[in-house]
Order: C-alpha cells, then sequence, then structure tokens
C-alpha cells in the first residue's frame, strides 16, 4: 500500500510538474557551475600565483597585474583593437543598410538572407585559413586586382606591410559577422507594424524619411545591443590574427598575446591577471556604453532623447521667463 500511495503521489500532475521543472533547471545550472563559474574562480586564485600549467605554485599578491600595466606588448595590442573596432563601425552600418533594403521587399531577398549569414556558419579557424590564402602574395586578391590592370608591384603586401595589416585582418571580421547583424536587424525590423510604413508612404514621405523616423526609433534597443556586442568582441578578437599572422607583424591582439603567455611561455599568472584585466575593460566599456544611450535616448525606449527632452524644456522655460517679463504677448 505504502508503494502503491508513493507511485501515485509521484504521477501526480503537480509533482510531476515540479520535477520536470527542477529537471530543466539543475542540468543547466550545473553544467554552467562546473565549466563557468568555477573556473572563473580558479583563474582569480591562479592570477596571485606565481605559477605554470604543472609544478608548483608562488603566492605573489598584485606582481602579475602590476606586470600586465608594465609590460608594452601586453596593453600596446589593445591598440590593435581600434582597427577592430573601426571595422566594427563599417560593419554594423552595412548590416543595417542591408537589412533595411530587404525590410522594404527586394527581388531575390531568401537568396540574397542566406548568403549573408552564411560566413558566420564557417567556423572560425577555417574562416581564417580561407583568407590567409585570400591574402597571400600573387594569390585571389592579388590576382583579382591584377585582373582590373594593376601592376603587381604596385599591390601591397596585405599581411607584411604593417600599414595595412591590421585593416586586413579587421576586414575578415567584418566579412563574417555583418550577416549576423543584418539577421539582428531584419527581425527587429519586422516587427515594425507595416502600416506605419503605408501611411508615411500616404503622406510622401520617401524611404529614408521612413528608416529616419519609423525604423530607427523602434530599433534603438537592437542597435545598443549590437554596438555592446561589437565592442566586447574587439577587445577579444582571437581568431583572424591567431590563424592568419600568428600575432606577428605588429598583428597581436590582447587574447593573441595573451594565448602566447599562457601556453609559450607558460605563464598562467599572468595570462589569468590578463583575463581579469580585460573582463574588468569590457565591463567598463559595457557600463559606459549604456549610461550614453540611456542619457542620449532613453534606453532606446523612447522616440525623443533626453538631449531633445532637456531642450524642450529649456526652450519652453525661456518661453515662460519672456512672458512674464512682458517680451511675448
Amino acid at each position: 500500500m505504502e508503494k502503491q500511495s508513493f507511485k501515485k503521489w509521484i504521477c501526480t500532475r503537480k509533482v510531476q510538474r515540479r520535477l520536470v521543472i527542477f529537471t530543466f533547471m539543475f542540468v543547466p545550472l550545473l553544467l554552467l557551475l562546473l565549466f563557468t563559474y568555477i573556473p572563473f574562480v580558479k583563474m582569480i586564485q591562479f592570477s596571485f600565483y606565481n605559477m605554470k600549467y604543472i609544478g608548483a605554485r608562488t603566492f605573489v599578491g598584485l606582481k602579475n597585474y602590476a606586470e600586465v600595466f608594465q609590460r608594452k606588448e601586453i596593453f600596446g595590442s589593445l591598440f590593435n583593437s581600434l582597427y577592430y573596432m573601426a571595422g566594427g563601425v563599417v560593419q554594423l552600418a552595412l548590416a543595417l543598410f542591408f537589412a533595411t533594403m530587404m525590410v522594404f521587399k527586394v527581388k531575390g531577398e531568401s537568396v540574397f538572407k542566406g548568403a549573408m549569414f552564411f560566413p558566420y556558419l564557417i567556423c572560425g579557424i577555417a574562416v581564417g585559413f580561407i583568407f590567409k590564402f585570400f591574402y597571400a602574395r600573387g594569390a585571389v586578391l592579388d590576382t583579382i586586382l591584377q585582373g582590373l590592370g594593376m601592376n603587381i608591384d604596385n599591390i601591397p603586401l596585405w599581411l607584411q606591410d604593417q600599414s595595412i595589416n591590421n585593416i586586413s585582418l579587421a576586414a575578415t571580421s567584418v566579412w563574417r559577422y555583418t550577416g549576423q547583424n543584418v539577421i539582428l536587424f531584419l527581425g527587429a525590423m519586422m516587427s515594425v507594424d507595416t502600416d506605419l510604413y503605408e501611411a508615411a508612404s500616404l503622406d510622401g514621405a520617401n524611404r529614408w524619411q521612413q528608416f529616419r523616423y519609423i525604423i530607427l526609433p523602434s530599433i534603438k534597443s537592437i542597435i545598443v545591443l549590437n554596438i555592446i556586442l561589437c565592442v566586447s568582441g574587439c577587445l577579444s578578437a582571437f581568431e583572424p590574427p591567431y590563424v592568419i599572422t600568428n600575432g606577428t607583424m605588429g598583428t597581436g591582439t590582447y587574447f593573441v598575446i595573451m594565448n602566447r603567455i599562457a601556453h609559450e611561455n607558460q605563464k598562467v599568472g599572468t595570462a589569468s591577471a590578463m583575463a581579469i584585466v580585460l573582463l574588468v575593460l569590457i565591463i567598463i566599456c559595457t557600463i559606459g556604453q549604456k549610461l550614453f544611450f540611456k542619457y542620449a535616448f532613453d534606453d532606446g525606449t523612447s522616440d525623443e532623447s533626453k538631449a531633445a527632452v532637456r531642450k524642450r524644456k529649456k526652450a519652453e522655460k525661456e518661453r515662460k521667463a519672456l512672458q512674464a517679463k512682458g517680451g511675448v504677448r
């Protein structure tokens, strides 16, 4: 009888529902704990030690963090992130342009959308090898330019010339991630009521005016999200410089230098300190962007920015002051 009653109890809808909820919560939380939070805590611990992967550990306190700020090649590598940030601006602008084109129903939209998103599906290492041969001397890009009439002697060394190699690597990231941004923007744009476009057309608004006054205010939150993801991705760029140039000839980004210090030099403590410093930088950039967009665009939830509200209130205040003085009837 006791087993029977337990069986009935366990089979009740209420208990089954709680078991499903617990199971679906427990497994992801367990994986998150094992593969994210515990390694993160251990990394913070390692950052205070002079250590290799195998061997004795020596507690050095904040010495590893001081080394991060003192070594020129470490913080100098952050300068290379500016190339990727500039590429990120181009990437977001192109994504907005292509998404706007597709939301207004162009021919071949599905094919174009698939072609734009396809590079994002390719493994980053594979993309690196593709562009390594694409930029090689006398290879694909040089052949195309020669076909257009350029002399091979006038074509720069895309990966060896330090004045252009970081731009070439940043272009690789633009090619790969533009499609992802297009899909995100397009999804946000498609949630906008199409009746607004029809009403705007009847009022004589052209495509640019529809984009500026209907689409842009409606997708501000997605734009903010994409900018945050873009900046954090630029600071942690790794695959293009690592696979294509191995960080040589001035192309080493922060992640490439950190990988070299951790795996080639076996300075795990210093690499862990670099990772913590990078995390703090990304958090600062994210908070800064959020505050800026909150200040400028009301966090993407209002059609009127806070700056515009302040300007309007200031004008109203001046008008009331003039009215009080009799300057305005």
